[in-house]
């Protein structure tokens, strides 16, 4: 109800704003005192010369006060080893549910590295998305072009963005294969050209099949057109990306120096072999903490998924307190999970810490700044940016938590050697997202769990 207040409030004062329209714009009155209201006195004449200069704005934000106050130090921690690098691509949700399986590879196998192979489920992740993409163009084919949900689709036909349950949805489907399997290539470590081209060949076969529809094609014609426009995909893909194999054999050494080697695996074999037991949206669902929405609430977005036939993305809204009694259970735990926040708020990403007030533009600029979390999100301030794995937390003599820990995908180099440490109350404020065994739910979140997801659209402006 909350929400349906908010829009309707945003009506009327765009009523009232017809009313009064005379009043609007700025006139030599309004700009004389806009003039006077920027007083120049000493110290903003010496901001002023500051910022007109050579000064980067984040780096003359920079809070000195908190300099040195927060360590990288951690009494729960899982064990995990190694940092990944998406390099210049939007993977990171695909990395962050690899990374949240790879300390059990490594284990099983007896490794001191090991790394999946995200070029092998980049292919297929294009290939269904773009599947799902087209088989939506043919339901909404008879749809006005200015409908809301054709827009959505058509504004861009398929992305390398997602959430974990693609990765559940392709991994399922496809398996999983090791690095050296399916090495990476310039076009699945930087995608953005090759999907600007997925995408310009997709909304052509897409506007084909709207135009046959209007001349009254059904049925066989329209899935021919369908699957001749994902062979133009897999064309592109297999070109830039290579084939992903069927079968392969994976030499590996282990920590003990002896060469091991697996013959005539399958990438579904592979995967069955190093998932936990129990992983599976059974035992594990996605928690948000959405201050916009009721808590205690399943929802589920439509559309939300990457295979036609695979699952879309459920989620449970929790409050802050909860997300994070269960994280610390599963840290605990030695179980990592996948995460996902908005990564850019103040985070000084050299010595890879993020807490607020890290960077006080507020003082810098004399303006003020500060919105509650649920206005950020209506507001577009905030939202989920980027995907990494939680795997640490410290807390105080009570054990209540003080700083948590993520395993990022930019490489060893960024950040912390890969790791970004951040305050609490940063979690309450920027965290959105995690993965988690379901066991690690207090009984009222549990109790939740049973209830009928209430179904959001595709184009709902938190996703």
């Amino acid at each position: 109800m909350k929400r349906i207040y908010r829009i309707l409030s945003i009506v009327l004062m765009g009523t009232a704003g017809a009313a009064t329209a005379g009043a609007q714009h700025i006139g030599p009155q309004e700009l004389d005192n806009l003039r006077k209201s920027f007083v120049k006195d000493a110290p903003t004449v010496a901001m002023q010369n500051v910022l007109t200069g050579d000064a980067d704005l984040k780096a003359q934000a920079l809070n000195r006060d908190m300099q040195g106050k927060i360590d990288h130090y951690f009494k729960y921690r899982v064990k995990v080893k190694g940092v990944t690098d998406q390099k210049k691509s939007g993977r990171c949700w695909m990395f962050t549910s690899m990374n949240v399986l790879r300390p059990g590879v490594m284990e099983k196998y007896g490794l001191d590295e090991f790394d999946f192979s995200h070029n092998y489920l980049y292919f297929y992740d294009i290939l269904e998305k773009s599947n799902l993409f087209l088989e939506n163009v043919i339901r909404t084919a008879k749809n006005d072009i200015a409908d809301r949900d054709v827009m959505h689709l058509f504004s861009e036909p398929v992305n390398d963005g997602g959430v974990w349950n693609l990765y559940y949805n392709l991994a399922e489907k496809y398996g999983v294969v090791p690095a050296e399997v399916m090495p990476e290539t310039e076009h699945s470590d930087n995608t953005r050209q090759m999907c600007a081209l997925v995408n310009e060949s997709l909304r052509r076969t897409g506007m084909d099949i709207r135009h046959m529809v209007e001349k009254g094609a059904k049925g066989k014609a329209l899935t021919e057109r369908k699957m001749s426009g994902l062979k133009d995909v897999y064309r592109i893909l297999a070109l830039c990306l290579g084939e992903p194999p069927a079968e392969f054999t994976w030499r590996y050494k282990d920590k003990n120096g002896d060469i091991q080697e697996l013959k005539d695996y399958t990438p579904l074999r592979f995967y069955t072999e190093i998932k936990p037991e129990g992983y599976a949206p059974d035992n594990y669902i996605m928690i948000m903490n959405d201050p916009t929405r009721p808590y205690y609430k399943m929802y589920e977005i439509e559309n939300y998924r990457n295979t036609y036939e695979g699952l879309n993305w459920v989620y449970l809204n929790l409050p802050a307190d909860d997300i994070k009694a269960a994280a610390l259970a599963s840290i605990k735990n030695n179980e990592a999970m996948y995460a996902s926040c908005d990564v850019g708020k103040q985070f000084d990403s050299k010595k890879g810490i993020s807490a607020p007030g890290l960077y006080d533009y507020e003082s810098m600029l004399g303006v003020r700044l500060d919105m509650d979390k649920a206005d950020r999100i209506w507001s577009r301030q905030s939202g989920s940016s980027h995907a990494m794995t939680l795997v640490g937390c410290d807390v105080d003599e009570n054990d209540k938590p003080v700083k948590w820990e993520f395993e990022n995908s930019w490489g060893s180099t960024a950040g912390h050697k890969g790791y970004i440490t951040f305050t609490d109350d940063w979690f309450s404020e920027y965290m959105f997202r995690l993965v988690i065994r379901k066991d690690f739910l207090d009984e009222k979140a549990k109790a939740a769990l049973g209830t009928k997801p209430e179904k959001l659209p595709m184009w709902d402006f938190m996703f």
